[in-house]
């Protein structure tokens, strides 16, 4: 089997949920014309199905090797990373200024989800290019921009992000890595980094790490981290390369999953210290690195999404094939595929359902992120900063959940076929279980949406939220179509036990905030459920309407059904997991001393 980028669901969600449409003749996305959407994707699946797909498999059995210090990609990424670098798509979504296509970030982000889906472990790679261009654009001086972004945003070089140190995982304050100032205005970079995501390999000339370090006379904690730029060849005043920099991959990771993508050890400073350069300000390391960070999240939530589909599509496939049993709706001679069994298709149902909810989360995210910086007046890009603030923690932590559980479903579908480690039900799901731990943990993505995001502006970001919701609702109500009303009343019901909950939580944010945070993994999947499910009404009115006008191809009508099914299936359990994430907090917190042995320290 390989995989097919589902582009009638994606721009379904791009269009009707997203609603990418509205970025149109905005100042700065000047070359965007919703004409090019379809060609953009059509060929960019191309790549995804014939190019990278291919690769899966053979990267996960393969793997990247260190050899005599260097770090040698999986056998064909090299030239599939050619041809992608080649295709320009690193570029979508940065300024022409820096040889980009000045397109939107969700139309970007929908080719990062079948760069993903058809091979997450090239995805990576690319993914966090992006963030280093995001960083260089927000906090580079003009001379570093200059120097890196041209040939960060061709794809010629690949940029890297290294926090993570063996005593300091997620406290990214602990960190101990060294950043010692020269007299001609750059520093000597020493120290070790783990679990750093493509930090060696040779699929591209050069690679540009930004490295957070600290100062010799910095104050403790993360007030006290500052960020670097340190290419692994130096570049000379003509864009040249020159030396070989003083840092290298001293290790890589053995995982269980994503095998192609080189998770490594880089060691800097072996000799006098690698050179380096600070980005923004000096202390300031760490605002610079959350304008990473969050482009990281947004990418990674997508990651969720792209697996999801790909358990998905290879589910299908397999339940068309494998024949056992009988079924009621089977006709033909012998055992029946395994898709005419009710729960199969159930499952089936569930996957697809879930996978498109998180999808236009994920897209709804970028366009806001986009109109956070384009819309015309100060008061509209603040509202659109806001909704990207409360997306982003759902993207991220909802849609990676959600990836996980998809590609545990479609190992199930397989039976004992999909436990066998070489299949690629089993590969996905694999790789699929990094993406809740990656760019902050997903109990930290929660502790983020309750204990900053909701008390935002007063608690503007949620209300908005949840007056758009109960306006979805009204307009669906209000075309007196029965299957469509039906999923109103289900979302008004979630409406309603979100906003219970958000008073709850907000509230106890202010007596007992340890009880609070304690909840906070509840309350961002009811968080998720209801954003998701209001999405999915979004894109059914959209498919009614075009039913309307007489378009009754399965694609269209499947929208109004999948909708269908997630308000009777998850919508339905909004007023039971408000009820239980309230009433869940107290008998844990009385129960606390019996439960665990916490010291006083």
């Amino acid at each position: 089997m390989t995989y097919h980028a589902p582009v009638s669901d994606m721009t379904f969600s791009l269009n009707e949920a997203a609603d990418l449409g509205r970025l149109e003749g905005k100042e700065g996305l000047d070359a965007y014309d919703p004409d090019l959407v379809l060609p953009i994707l059509e060929e960019a699946s191309k790549l995804a199905s014939e190019v990278l797909a291919p690769l899966n498999s053979v990267g996960d059995k393969e793997g990247a090797k260190l050899i005599n210090g260097e770090v040698i990609a999986a056998p064909g990424f090299k030239e599939a990373y050619s041809a992608y670098q080649q295709g320009g798509w690193i570029g979508l979504s940065f300024p022409e200024k820096w040889g980009g296509q000045g397109l939107p970030k969700a139309l970007a982000l929908a080719v990062m989800e079948m760069i993903h889906a058809s091979n997450m472990s090239f995805g990576l790679c690319p993914m966090l290019s992006l963030g280093a261009i995001e960083a260089l654009l927000a906090h580079g001086t003009p001379d570093q921009q200059e120097k890196y972004l041209p040939k960060l945003v061709s794809g010629e070089w690949t940029g890297t992000m290294n926090l993570t140190e063996p005593q300091a995982g997620s406290d990214v304050g602990a960190l101990k890595t060294k950043a010692i100032p020269q007299e001609d205005g750059s520093y000597r970079i020493s120290g070790q980094k783990i679990y750093i995501t493509w930090g060696d390999h040779d699929c591209a000339e050069n690679i540009i790490h930004l490295v957070l370090a600290r100062l010799p006379d910095a104050p403790e904690g993360s007030r006290g981290v500052s960020l670097f730029l340190v290419p692994k060849f130096m570049v000379n005043e003509d864009g040249s390369l020159g030396e070989r920099n003083d840092l290298r991959c001293i290790g890589l990771e053995k995982k269980m999953g994503i095998h192609a993508s080189p998770t490594c050890v880089m060691e800097y400073g072996g000799n006098d210290g690698a050179i380096g350069y600070l980005i923004g300000q000096e202390n300031r390391g760490l605002a610079c690195m959350f304008t990473m960070m969050n482009s990281a999240r947004l990418n990674v939530g997508l990651q969720g999404v792209a697996v999801g589909d790909a358990a998905y599509q290879e589910a299908l496939h397999y339940a068309n094939e494998r024949k056992q049993g009988k079924a009621p709706t089977w006709k033909g001679d012998g055992p029946a595929p395994i898709i005419h069994h009710a729960d199969v298709r159930r499952n089936l149902t569930i996957m697809r359902s879930r996978v498109m909810a998180a999808r236009s989360i994920c897209y709804a995210c970028a366009v806001a992120a986009d109109e956070a910086v384009l819309a015309e007046t100060e008061e509209q890009r603040q509202a659109a900063k806001l909704r990207e603030e409360l997306l982003t923690p759902v993207a991220k932590a909802w849609s990676t959940d959600m990836g996980v559980d998809v590609a545990s479903l479609g190992v199930q579908i397989h039976g004992g076929t999909g436990f066998m480690d070489e299949t690629l039900a089993a590969q996905l799901y694999r790789d699929a279980r990094i993406a809740p731990i990656y760019e902050g943990t997903n109990g930290i993505q929660a502790a983020d949406l309750v204990g900053r995001k909701l008390a935002m502006a007063n608690g503007e970001a949620m209300a908005s939220m949840l007056n758009e919701m109960r306006d979805t609702a009204r307009s669906a109500r209000n075309t007196n179509d029965p299957q469509i009303v039906q999923i109103a009343e289900r979302l008004e019901e979630g409406i309603e036990a979100l906003d219970e909950a958000t008073s709850w939580i907000s509230g106890l944010l202010m007596s007992d905030r340890d009880k609070a945070l304690a909840s906070a993994t509840p309350y961002l999947e009811l968080t998720g459920d209801v954003m998701g499910g209001q999405y999915l009404l979004k894109q059914a009115l959209g498919a009614r309407s075009l039913v309307s006008k007489g378009h009754t191809d399965k694609a269209t009508l499947s929208q109004i059904a999948v909708a269908g099914f997630y308000a009777e299936s998850q919508l339905r359990l909004a007023k039971g997991k408000s009820s239980a994430l309230i009433g869940e907090a107290h008998p844990m917190d009385d129960g606390r001393d019996a439960l665990f042995d916490l010291e006083d320290t």
